[in-house]
């Protein structure tokens, strides 16, 4: 039953992606273009609400589904891998106009285009999981 309360949840947050135009390429070109504060709004509300989920984990309100207490993992800190990784998605997502979430939403729109950022996401995936070994920390 847990498992319906999921998949309720996916469905519910595909609705919110697409009706806030958060899967429109047009929205991120205008974020991109420092146009318009729409983007930046739906960005900046989900940092904040994903603050508080992760206060929420610590404190072990929030469990999984078989009822362990989640315990996230600490991230090593560093400058070159940040800007890295940050420079490589940027640029995916500048150039595919979207961000990885709302591929699967796009895939009920428009199921080309979704297919191709599809493939560009895996395919980026895939490379990093061949060069992360050697790939600064």
């Amino acid at each position: 039953m847990k498992k319906v309360y999921f998949l309720i949840l996916g469905i519910f947050f595909a609705i919110v992606l697409s009706k806030t135009q958060a899967i429109s390429w047009y929205r991120f070109y205008e974020m991109f273009k420092f146009q318009s504060f729409h983007m930046f709004g739906i960005i900046g509300s989900a940092v904040v609400i994903s603050m508080v989920f992760m206060q929420l984990f610590k404190k072990g309100i929030i469990k999984d589904i078989h009822g362990h207490k989640i315990v996230p993992e600490l991230k090593k800190k560093g400058f070159i891998s940040t800007i890295l990784g940050g420079t490589f998605f940027g640029l995916g997502w500048g150039i595919s106009g979207a961000c990885a979430a709302p591929i699967f939403v796009i895939l009920g729109f428009k199921l080309i285009p979704a297919i191709i950022l599809l493939l560009g996401a895996l395919l980026g995936a895939f490379i990093y999981g061949l060069l992360s070994n050697k790939l600064p920390n």
